[in-house]
């Protein structure tokens, strides 16, 4: 869907990668002419699934944001994927590579590989950056679109106190469509958020065979989204707050949410558009 291809966030390959180190790159990985290696399209993604456990089929998300060469697709991942995945892809590529004798005449290989392996170290530096894969859209909407866009824009910068606000808009509206879309009904326009995640809630523990544990805290995460409501009026840029909340808790409150978020996609992926 070109609502969703066409979104990519304020971490780009050309940020993320200066072009000294980004010719260096793309010369140990041949990929001029959109190649990468010797990888037909086939190869390449059974590398990405028996290298890092992703199919490139299954997570488009993730390879789609440039093209469809094979080079696009790798920049894609590179600026969308987590850091820890797109170093280990790097490195085991530069062991393909080297498993394969590639380019061996390539000039100066020690200060190529330096370079590449510095590119390595950098992105492994942003190891601690919050996960952002489960906030995404799910319905072909431009307000929803920006929504989004803006939240990683925040949080690619490590500011996630400021996105906070937009967090709790952001789960207002996913957990009103996945309600809708399980046949729930509408959720009233002044329903609470842990009223609607309630809702859903009470849908997963209908329809799902859980775990006794996963029912526990499935169950718990009602508290926590009740808890956003009082730090969204009180403690974020929602409003004139003199007391936001600080920055190791504001990541805390991300990685407990979209941990809950991650798991309702992982549950329901048939209700989000790709």
């Amino acid at each position: 869907m070109q609502y969703l291809h066409g979104m990519i966030g304020s971490k780009t390959y050309e940020k993320l990668i200066p072009r000294h180190e980004r010719e260096a790159l793309e010369q140990a990985l041949g990929m001029d002419s959109g190649y990468v290696l010797d990888f037909s399209d086939r190869t390449f993604n059974d590398f990405f699934y028996e290298t890092i456990a992703i199919d490139p089929e299954d997570q488009s998300r993730l390879f789609n944001g440039r093209g469809t060469s094979k080079a696009k697709r790798l920049r894609s991942f590179i600026e969308r994927a987590q850091p820890a995945l797109v170093a280990k892809i790097l490195r085991e590529m530069w062991k393909y590579r080297e498993a394969i004798e590639f380019a061996p005449s390539v000039p100066n290989e020690e200060k190529l590989k330096e370079s590449y392996f510095s590119i390595i170290a950098r992105i492994e530096g942003r190891a601690d950056a919050i996960d952002t894969s489960a906030i995404e859209t799910f319905a072909p909407n431009e307000t929803l679109e920006e929504l989004v866009a803006s939240i990683r824009r925040d949080l690619d910068a490590n500011k996630p106190q400021a996105a906070l606000d937009r967090l709790h808009t952001y789960c207002m509206k996913r957990f009103a469509s996945l309600v809708r879309k399980h046949g729930g009904g509408e959720c009233g326009k002044d329903d609470a958020l842990h009223a609607r995640v309630a809702k859903y809630v009470k849908i997963l523990r209908e329809q799902q065979n859980l775990n006794p544990i996963s029912e526990r805290i499935v169950k718990s995460s009602i508290s926590v989204f009740e808890a956003m409501n009082p730090v969204r009026n009180d403690q974020s840029f929602a409003h004139d707050n003199p007391d936001l909340v600080q920055m190791e808790e504001a990541r805390f409150v991300f990685d407990s949410v979209t941990a809950f978020l991650r798991f309702s996609k992982a549950i329901d992926g048939r209700f989000f558009e790709d």
